[in-house]
């Protein structure tokens, strides 16, 4: 019997630690930026506080993609870092409503770049047999700095004030680089930095072979967008004071079931571990949609992380999966094009039919079931390919 090499290194959890501060920042003043950008006047923008930042990070990615491909992962995810911590600086500085978009926008350019590096760092160091659990527990890191940063954020912003928030944000990324350096790079070949590696052919932009889990991720992850632009007002209709209480809870929720769901996808296969990822997906946004206590809300969250929590690792492990070594940047950056695509244009729409008009919270959130029922009808039609899958490798 072969033994799998051990992917439980330093510097895997190292990557892990960094992953954590990473979400952390960016993720610590999403609750607080409706109200925020209201108090400028803003109000009928709402919808571009998630779409503005997810957008500049699609747009990114293949720039990302090639870059890790070429000058190495680690790089690529202290740019990220650093985009973090020079915009939580500015925030406070850019007080009027066309200053604060400029700074949502250039604000993705964050994980544009340092989520790719490090799905590509995760894959370069794990064998294949352990791809789906390693994923699972890179992700699960992210999870927690996504629930204690919108947790701590709302706390800071409820005793001092929401510039202190993005202080915090903006020191919580220096830590995340200070990690960073410590690691080792797994690029073997690299190039030096060049204008020329900016350019980009039209081959360069998507994989087209991680299409078809993009595609299904896009649709799955449209009801993200919803959940971070809706779910602050819908909190505060509710009466629940503390906005980052449904994030802190879907986040929670998803932590454990990552690590079962990485390690399902690797003995039976993504396709089967997706299918259950989005019905739990539509069963929350329809409980959501039909929720009028802050318990059914929080239990929609319940159902909303377990959603999360199974199709994150496992479609990156899909990605990765059919992915070429030497084309493995590109391919987790088109998975994240879709995925920030996805975001996007759930936020836009969402915010769209919302309108400020509380009587349309119902329609929003059926709406945003609907779109994840299509990405079932395409997986219904998917045969478990986990034979494919080892016969690629």
């Amino acid at each position: 019997m072969r033994l799998t090499p051990s992917f439980f290194t330093l510097d895997f959890f190292l990557l892990c630690m960094s992953s954590f501060l990473f979400f952390s920042s960016f993720n610590m003043i999403i609750p607080e930026l409706p109200a925020y950008l209201s108090s400028m006047g803003g109000e009928d923008y709402k919808g571009l506080i998630i779409a503005l930042f997810t957008l500049s990070a699609g747009l990114s990615r293949p720039f990302s993609g090639k870059l890790a491909d070429k000058i190495g992962r680690i790089p690529v995810m202290m740019v990220g870092a650093t985009v973090c911590f020079v915009v939580g600086l500015l925030y406070p500085l850019l007080t009027f409503v066309s200053g604060f978009l400029f700074l949502r926008f250039a604000h993705g350019f964050s994980t544009g770049f340092t989520p790719t590096g490090a799905s590509a760092y995760v894959a370069d160091i794990v064998p294949f047999q352990k791809r789906g659990e390693a994923m699972g527990i890179q992700s699960l890191f992210g999870s927690l700095g996504m629930a204690a940063g919108p947790a701590i954020g709302g706390l800071i912003a409820s005793i001092w004030s929401i510039n202190t928030v993005f202080y915090c944000a903006a020191f919580t990324a220096i830590f995340s680089i200070l990690i960073l350096l410590r690691l080792k790079e797994t690029l073997k070949e690299r190039q030096p930095l060049s204008l020329g590696l900016f350019k980009l052919s039209r081959h360069e932009i998507i994989e087209k072979r991680v299409l078809l889990p993009s595609i299904i991720l896009f649709l799955s992850v449209f009801s993200f967008g919803v959940v971070l632009t809706i779910i602050p007002d819908f909190s505060t209709h509710l009466g629940i004071k503390n906005k980052g209480l449904f994030f802190a809870v879907f986040t929670i929720s998803s932590l454990g079931i990552r690590l079962i769901a990485g390690k399902t996808s690797d003995r039976y296969g993504r396709v089967v571990v997706l299918r259950a990822a989005v019905i739990c997906m539509m069963l929350a946004m329809g409980s959501i949609a039909f929720a009028e206590t802050k318990t059914v809300l929080l239990f929609s969250g319940v159902l909303f992380g377990a959603a999360v929590g199974m199709y994150s690792p496992t479609t990156t492990a899909w990605v990765v999966d059919r992915s070429l070594d030497h084309y493995r940047g590109r391919a987790i950056a088109t998975m994240y094009i879709f995925l920030e695509s996805g975001i996007g244009v759930g936020a836009l729409i969402s915010g769209w039919l919302y309108a400020n008009n509380p009587e349309n919270f119902r329609l929003v959130f059926l709406s945003s079931g609907a779109v994840a029922f299509l990405a079932f009808v395409i997986l219904i039609f998917i045969k478990r390919d986990r034979k494919t899958y080892l016969s690629h490798q």
